[in-house]
This record gives structure tokens, sequence and C-alpha cells, in this order.
């Protein structure tokens, strides 16, 4: 396959990319190569942001056209593949926060890599974590907050998760742009990532892959 999608992706021609994704599905091109030219592109986008060259807005565009591409192969992609996801990961906003968007890339780029990713959405409470834990047995618990009061109620979701019998079940990660490794200490979390390239490398390195 062309590497003219990667490029379009990556340098944010929205149209151009959309058009060729749907040139290549007319085509009969399999979904799994056309996602897997979608990650290639994501992963460069990723690099570039780990660099300094790309930032948050660049981030959110690039999301937004993967989110389009995923909704135009999505059914096909399932027919296609029959691949297990990677892992599951829940992913909310906790508890006094209502911030979503640094959540959305984070859950976006979980799913192109693989994973499985229920979103719990925001203002999460302990009690929804652990009824989602529950119900869908997760590898991954993902707490994300912008607020720093919301520190507290990442502390406080950990300690009910541990009261609840499940704290070794999962792995627990935290983010947000307040996040840093005192923060973690304070939480109890097994790990913290920055940015959303950094969430999809901890996860991995949690599930082992």
């Amino acid at each position: 396959m062309s590497t003219k999608l990667i490029e379009s992706i990556v340098e944010m021609r929205e149209d151009e990319a959309l058009n060729m994704v749907n040139d290549l599905i007319e085509q009969g091109t399999p979904m799994i190569d056309i996602m897997q030219e979608c990650k290639k592109a994501m992963e460069e986008v990723g690099n570039k942001f780990e660099e300094g060259e790309y930032f948050v807005p660049q981030l959110l565009m690039a999301a937004e056209i993967m989110n389009q591409i995923t909704e135009m192969t999505k059914e096909e992609c399932i027919d296609d593949t029959n691949e297990e996801d990677v892992g599951t990961v829940i992913m909310g906003t906790v508890e006094g926060d209502i911030h979503d968007i640094g959540k959305g890339i984070v859950n976006f780029n979980l799913d192109v890599n693989g994973f499985n990713v229920i979103d719990l959405g925001e203002d999460v409470s302990p009690k929804q974590y652990i009824d989602a834990i529950n119900e869908y047995k997760p590898d991954i618990v993902g707490m994300s907050c912008l607020l720093t009061v919301a520190f507290d109620s990442m502390e406080k979701t950990i300690k009910e998760i541990k009261k609840a019998g499940l704290r070794d079940k999962v792995k627990i990660m935290i983010g947000g742009a307040p996040i840093n490794e005192e923060v973690y200490e304070y939480t109890g979390a097994d790990g913290w990532a920055k940015d959303a390239v950094k969430a999809v490398k901890l996860a991995k390195k949690f599930i082992g892959v």
C-alpha cells in the first residue's frame, strides 16, 4: 500500500485522507491493511508530539481524522480481522472533575493500538469504577483529571477498589495535566503518563506487549 495515506494523516490533510480511505475500501483493500497504515500514521504523529514538533491541537486533529476513518471501516474491520483485543481498559475522569478532552485522546490512541476501551465518562465515582471492574473484568483501569482537587478522588477511588478486593486484579494508571511523580505516589496507582503516547506505552507494558 502507498505511504500517501500515512502522509495525508500526519500532515492533517483531512479530506484527502478520507477520500483515500474511501477509494481503498471500494477497491477491496483489506480493512486490516488500511488500519495498519493508520496506526503507523498515529505513531508518527505521536513521535512528533514527543519531539515537540506537534502539540495538543495536532493530536486532536489527527484523532478526529482517525475517528472518521474508524467509523468508515468499523464493520468491515470486525468482519475482516477477527482479531482479539490486546486487553481491556476502563477509562474515566474521576469524581469532582468533568474534563474529557485529554481522556478522549488517550482513549483513541489506546483503541488504535488494539485495546478495547470502555469509557465511563466524567465525574466517575469510586462505586462506578468498582461496578465496572466487576462487570467488564478489565486488565487496566485508567483515571484522568485536570483539576488538582481531584487528586484526593483518585486516591480515594484506589482505596475503595482495594477495599472491594479488586486491587490485585487490575493495573491502575493515572494521567492529566497536573499529574506528576509525587501525585502518582500519593494516589497509590501502578503508573502514570503525562500524555496519550506515554499512556499507550504504559498500557502495553502492563499487558506485556
